[in-house]
């Protein structure tokens, strides 16, 4: 007996700190849940709101009374919306929609050249060129807006598709993110591509873009939601209702006269569909790519 008690003493206060690191484990753990379940209710509330608004009338949106859900959902705004004859708001999608997909094919295949020659060609001037490039991202965006739009007018682009988008296929900072992006790309894979024959052009399609597909898919996201919140450039060159893009038909809700609260939360509600189905789908790469960039904070 005397043998074995001090084992037995030994041993219980290593089994009793093995219960508490346990139960101190799930307590943490409960917490962090606790935390991110009230962050993703605050972040769903804007989201509630505009789901809940656009299916109510005028009267149950401004009323005293708030209830939860309209007592009889106004399933009818949704056809309201879209027979409305004073904006084409089924045109103002489709027009959004070739914007934001062009922009973000125009964007990754010329900002990914872009960055993949001042990271990986050699040339003595690559460093002032990117310096240049970062320049651009100094210029506030209201010191080019004037120049541009009088270079668009001067080409006859205003109210077409090329004015919308052609002056938006460059971005300075993209281009950063993808020479950061390049500067950290295995240069052995690309290395065994020349031994094959391939050059830069080769390297770059065959070897350096299937293997950056996350990175690629984490820029489409960021691009694709920004062409298609675009506003300011879209209202200056989309005079013509036909050219509106959604963004300026949501505008066209509010006036001095009149402003119809259902109708702007259904076209709100209908607008940012494609983005959180974009986002839902993209997320993953998103989340990788920008880890990828080397940028964090």
């Amino acid at each position: 007996m005397t043998t074995t008690t001090p084992g037995i003493r030994k041993t219980r206060p290593t089994a009793e700190k093995r219960r508490s690191g346990r139960v101190g484990g799930m307590m943490g753990n409960t917490g962090l849940y606790i935390a991110i379940g009230i962050a993703a209710l605050l972040f769903l509330i804007p989201f509630y709101i505009l789901v809940r608004n656009s299916l109510s009338t005028d009267a149950e949106i401004t009323g005293e009374h708030w209830k939860f859900f309209p007592t009889h959902l106004q399933w009818g705004n949704v056809s309201e919306l879209f027979d409305d004859t004073s904006v084409d708001f089924a045109r103002s999608l489709w027009n959004s929609l070739v914007v934001a997909v062009s922009m973000t094919v125009g964007i990754l295949l010329v900002c990914s050249l872009a960055g993949y020659a001042l990271a990986r060609i050699p040339y003595k001037h690559a460093n002032k060129i990117f310096y240049a490039v970062l320049g651009t991202l100094m210029v506030p965006t209201s010191v080019t807006f004037v120049p541009s739009f009088v270079l668009v007018s001067s080409l006859g682009w205003v109210d077409s598709y090329r004015g919308l988008i052609i002056p938006g296929l460059f971005s300075g900072f993209t281009c950063f993110l993808f020479r950061q992006y390049f500067l950290g790309f295995p240069k052995e894979l690309e290395e065994a591509a020349r031994v094959d024959g391939l050059g830069y052009w080769g390297a770059y399609w065959r070897v350096v873009v299937p293997n950056s597909l996350n990175f690629f898919a984490a820029m489409a996201t960021i691009t694709f939601i920004n062409g298609w919140n675009a506003f300011l450039w879209p209202l200056v060159i989309g005079q013509d209702p036909g050219s509106w893009t959604v963004q300026v038909a949501l505008s066209s809700y509010m006036t001095n006269q009149t402003v119809i609260f259902h109708q702007i939360f259904m076209a709100t509600t209908i607008s940012i569909l494609p983005l959180v189905f974009v986002f839902l789908f993209l997320q993953r790469w998103l989340v990788q790519g920008i880890a990828q960039t080397g940028i964090k904070g």
